[in-house]
Parts: structure tokens; C-alpha cells; sequence
């Protein structure tokens, strides 16, 4: 049997009861809490949680899209249209209650990880991970990347209102290690002679290191031989902030260190993991 290079599938049902017990917790004072996810509030954030549910079950279970999306021919398109939606969903559920919100939650997660289990790992996936530089991707990322987003924004929410729980080993480093793969999109406009290595690590209980190999193009590996010619360490208390654009390179200087060749070091500053 195939080995799925990033297994997140069990993680699911861990992550959404530690969600549902956090805003089950939640004084009417701290769903009003401004979130690192710029103009959204912790309601804002759990709003967005229930629309990535909802978009699961009818298009995955379902196979129902919407409205076609327009002219839709790059990824800043793309983006675009997501920001809309995401926009007007927060903006409608204003009237919802964190009760029924709640509620909703927690009988569509359940429905959402049925339909994750049901996937063959290695098939075609209904979307592409757009970030890594794909076209077409496998069901096994798709469902990683399905993973990194119910992290972050839980962790946006943990974030405001000052509760630890999710920046373990065993949920934190699947969201890194998916996240790292878009290392090579990062670095695909950066030239260097072939078999120079830059060294990616992320400090912390949950941090780990990865390599970017250049060939024809970049390659990623998570082991090495080769001399390390660029290495970027970065704080893994805040690195999560950097790859989701809550955070930029400015915003995260003082969590870095960079040894050798700073050019090649200094491109995962902009690295971006998702949508946005």
C-alpha cells in the first residue's frame, strides 16, 4: 500500500472537538474579540470555519458548485472571487447566534470528516492546492490542505482570546509540513548553479527542517547530503502568522535567523500557504 506523505485524516475529529469545547468556552465578550485575520472577530473567524463545512458537503458529497464564478484565469482571480465569497458569508452570518453557530458546527464537522474518510488517498482531487503550484493534486493533499485551514483559523481564535491547545507536535506539524510545500513556488523565480541546498527550519516542539534542492527546478526533501549553502530558522510560535498572511516578512524579521547566502535565505519570508 501506498504511503500517504502527509497523513492528516485521523487528525480531523481531534482538531473539531477542541474546537467545539473552545468556543463552547467563549464569554459573549471574547466572540467579539478582533482576530489576527485583519477585520474579522472571533464570530467572524468560527462563521468562516461553518462556510468551509458547508462548501465541503455540497460540493464533495453534493456536487453542487453555485454560481459559475466568471472569468476566473489566474490564481489572483481566483483569490479574488474567494475573498468575495468568504465576505459576503461573515457579513450574512452577523444575525446568526454563537449558539446556533455553534450548533451547526458541530453536526456539519462530523458530516465533513465522513466525507474526507471516503476518499481514496491517491485519486484525483475535485481542487487543486493552487499555492503548491498545482493544476491537478491528489486527494491526500487536498484533504492536508483541508486541514491547515480548520488549524489556522482555530488557532486565529485561540490566538485572540488567549487559550493555548493546538500548537502541539501532533497537530501542529502536519499544518507545517503541508505549508512547506509551497517552498518550491517560492522559489521558482530564484536562479542558483544546480545541487544548491537552502535549509527551511522551524523551531519549537512542533518545528522539524526541509531542504530545497535546486535542479532543473527546486525540489524539496526533508533529508540532506550536501553542503547547506542559505538556512532560515524561524520562530514556530509565530510561523504559522507568516505562511497564512496574517504576518509579512517585516512582521516576522525579529522571529528569523539567517545564516549564509542571505538571497537564497530570505525568499520563504514570502511564502504563502494558502488562499490568499
Amino acid at each position: 500500500m501506498q504511503k500517504i506523505p502527509i497523513p492528516t485524516i485521523h487528525l480531523f475529529p481531534v482538531l473539531e472537538q477542541k474546537l467545539i469545547g473552545l468556543l463552547r468556552s467563549l464569554s459573549p465578550q471574547e466572540w467579539k474579540l478582533p482576530t489576527i485575520a485583519r477585520l474579522w472577530t472571533v464570530k467572524d473567524v468560527a462563521a468562516h470555519l461553518l462556510d468551509g463545512n458547508i462548501r465541503v458537503l455540497s460540493a464533495m458529497r453534493d456536487n453542487h458548485f453555485g454560481d459559475p464564478p466568471g472569468n476566473v484565469n489566474t490564481n489572483e482571480d481566483l483569490v479574488g472571487y474567494l475573498n468575495g465569497l468568504n465576505a459576503d458569508w461573515v457579513h450574512a452570518l452577523k444575525r446568526m447566534s454563537p449558539q446556533v453557530l455553534i450548533a451547526l458546527l458541530e453536526s456539519t464537522s462530523a458530516a465533513c470528516i465522513q466525507q474526507f474518510e471516503l476518499l481514496e488517498p491517491f485519486a484525483a482531487a475535485i481542487f487543486a492546492v493552487s499555492w503548491a503550484g498545482e493544476t491537478s493534486s491528489v486527494n491526500w493533499f487536498h484533504t492536508a490542505r483541508e486541514y491547515t485551514e480548520r488549524w489556522h483559523h482555530q488557532q486565529q481564535i485561540r490566538d485572540a482570546v488567549g487559550r493555548p491547545g493546538i500548537m502541539t507536535r501532533e497537530l501542529y506539524y502536519p499544518v507545517l509540513d503541508t505549508f512547506m510545500m509551497a517552498l518550491p513556488v517560492a522559489y521558482r523565480a530564484i536562479d542558483a548553479k544546480e545541487n544548491t541546498v537552502v535549509k527551511i527550519s522551524i523551531s519549537g516542539e512542533a518545528g522539524g527542517d526541509w531542504f530545497l534542492t535546486k535542479k532543473t527546478q527546486w525540489v524539496l526533501n526533508k533529508t540532506n547530503e550536501l553542503p547547506v549553502a542559505a538556512h532560515s530558522s524561524i520562530n514556530g510560535e509565530n510561523a504559522w502568522k507568516l505562511f497564512t498572511k496574517s504576518w509579512r516578512r517585516k512582521d516576522i524579521i525579529p522571529d528569523v535567523t539567517i545564516t549564509g547566502n542571505t538571497a537564497l535565505a530570505e525568499p520563504v519570508l514570502d511564502m504563502i500557504s494558502v488562499m490568499a
